[in-house]
């Protein structure tokens, strides 16, 4: 057998990433139009971002899961693949279902479903390049993948609006009705979520676990590197950091029910999620304790704090680049059809023209990632990936900050490009660096834990940003989008301390 892993040819690279045309679709139609449906059916920005949680939490609790068991698992469709089948069939069947909700609180919990499903596909996705790619190809396979990412996003997030101006369909509904052109949007984009991910799984073969050990083994003597050693966290360390955090969390749910009129509710949020982390900890720690620990479960919690060097530096930069994203996703709605379009009123033609407006706003910074990730690595061949992330994100920061400058809505395109070259170099350069520092047979959940960093950060959003809005900003939803530019700013000075392998 060949000592490394062979190289592929483009239309291999192609196959084994176009499923995630279809993974894009979903997210591209759930990040442009779930407040929208949220709105139809009575929310308002107050309440937005606690309907939105729902969003990040499944990803903390699937990811690392999915990760764990793909990298357990081995039957006749392979290691990922069946993940990505699993997950495509549960996630188109919930694009159908979604538009359809007759009640706020069923849209809510069918985001819960939608989002679960769609990372069940997704996570694996993530791990596959590693598996299938030598190390010199691993750039160019996430590269593909943003370009799939931004073509999908690009066409799903512009379907309403498509929908409407292409095909004559309306998008105007009575109050607590989900437009035809939603709907229909919906429809289409469950269909081509189950092709695309369909094509991956029958056009593409995997390695099997022995070949792959023996590839990691050979590239690794070649390089000359090893694994970082793996540290075993003591049940002393999890009982004390477990007491620590449970005892913030119940002392800041303590301080938000004693001034709930003054709080804000969405800080329950981050109360419950640093009490549930605390908990986590205090049962590792008991397993620990009682050397019980061949499951699933600790073994995630102890590579939760046993990451390679440059993951832990990656974490940071990750939580950063995420919060204004979740940002972005949750109030560009509100911010742009209250202050660019200055309606708030649901039912009218132009609040509805304004919601428009943003489903292309949302299709432009993901077309301009598909550009952006074919200049990325001409930045990084003149510089490094340090200072290609670092101009992107601060593209991206002052893309943000720009919409409470910019009056005319038809110039806000202009920000977006900025967010398209952020949104193209975070989701590749993370992933080249933290491919390269991963153990093959822990890649897919050190992949799940890595989301741990950009759905902790969503859900501070998901906590504070509602605070923010109603008793900082007096009640004007684009300061989120300007705290978000701020947070991206932050993120790219932060990339400039992680140090990259030779």
């Amino acid at each position: 057998m060949q000592k490394t892993k062979p190289q592929l040819n483009f239309w291999q690279i192609w196959n084994m990433c176009f499923g995630f045309l279809g993974i894009q679709f979903g997210f591209a139609l759930q990040n442009s139009n779930v407040s929208r449906i949220f709105e139809a059916l009575g929310a308002d920005y107050s309440n937005l971002a606690i309907l939105w949680v729902a969003a990040p939490i499944t990803g903390l609790i699937v990811q690392p899961i999915i990760g764990y068991m793909s990298d357990n698992t081995w039957n006749r469709l392979g290691r990922r693949r069946p993940y990505f089948l699993w997950g495509a069939i549960a996630a188109s069947l919930s694009l159908f279902i979604m538009p359809n909700s007759p009640t706020l609180w069923l849209a809510a919990g069918m985001l819960w479903i939608m989002d679960a499903s769609i990372n069940v596909s997704m996570e694996p996705f993530r791990a596959f390049v590693g598996d299938m790619l030598p190390k010199k190809q691993r750039a160019m396979g996430y590269a593909m993948q943003t370009f799939f990412i931004g073509v999908g996003a690009v066409v799903a997030s512009a379907l309403p609006w498509m929908m409407t101006n292409w095909f004559d369909i309306s998008n105007v509904a009575a109050a607590g009705v989900i437009p035809d052109s939603v709907k229909f949007s919906f429809y289409a984009g469950g269909s081509i979520f189950m092709i695309a991910v369909l094509w991956t799984v029958l056009s593409t073969k995997e390695y099997t676990p022995e070949q792959l050990a023996a590839y990691e083994e050979a590239q690794s003597a070649e390089d000359g590197i090893f694994a970082e050693p793996q540290v075993v966290r003591s049940s002393q360390q999890y009982f004390k950091g477990g007491i620590i955090y449970s005892a913030i969390g119940v002392l800041l749910y303590l301080l938000i029910a004693g001034n709930i009129e003054s709080l804000d509710k969405n800080l329950y949020i981050m109360a419950g999620g640093l009490a549930a982390f605390g908990v986590c900890q205090l049962i590792a720690g008991y397993l620990r304790k009682k050397d019980r620990t061949s499951n699933g479960f600790s073994e995630v919690m102890n590579d939760l704090f046993s990451m390679p060097q440059a993951m832990r530096q990656l974490a940071v930069v990750q939580f950063f680049s995420w919060f204004p994203l979740f940002a972005m996703w949750i109030y560009t709605n509100s911010a742009v059809t209250s202050f660019h379009y200055s309606t708030k009123d649901v039912t009218s033609a132009i609040y509805n023209e304004g919601a428009d407006w943003v489903s292309i706003l949302m299709a432009t910074y993901n077309g301009v990632s598909i550009f952006a990730a074919i200049i990325i690595p001409m930045v990084v061949r003149f510089s490094n990936l340090q200072f290609a992330h670092l101009l992107n994100l601060t593209l991206g920061g002052i893309g943000f900050i720009s919409f409470i400058f910019i009056k005319d809505p038809a110039w806000l395109v202009l920000s977006m490009v900025g967010v398209g070259f952020a949104w193209a170099s975070i989701l590749s350069v993370p992933y080249a660096i933290l491919s390269n520092v991963l153990p093959a047979k822990k890649m897919g959940v050190y992949m799940g834990i890595f989301n741990f960093f950009i759905v902790i950060p969503q859900i501070l959003a998901a906590s504070i940003l509602g605070f923010l809005i109603t008793k900082v900003f007096d009640n004007q939803p684009v300061y989120a989008l300007v705290v978000g530019g701020c947070s991206m700013l932050i993120a790219g000075i932060m990339t400039l301390r992680v140090k990259i392998p030779e």
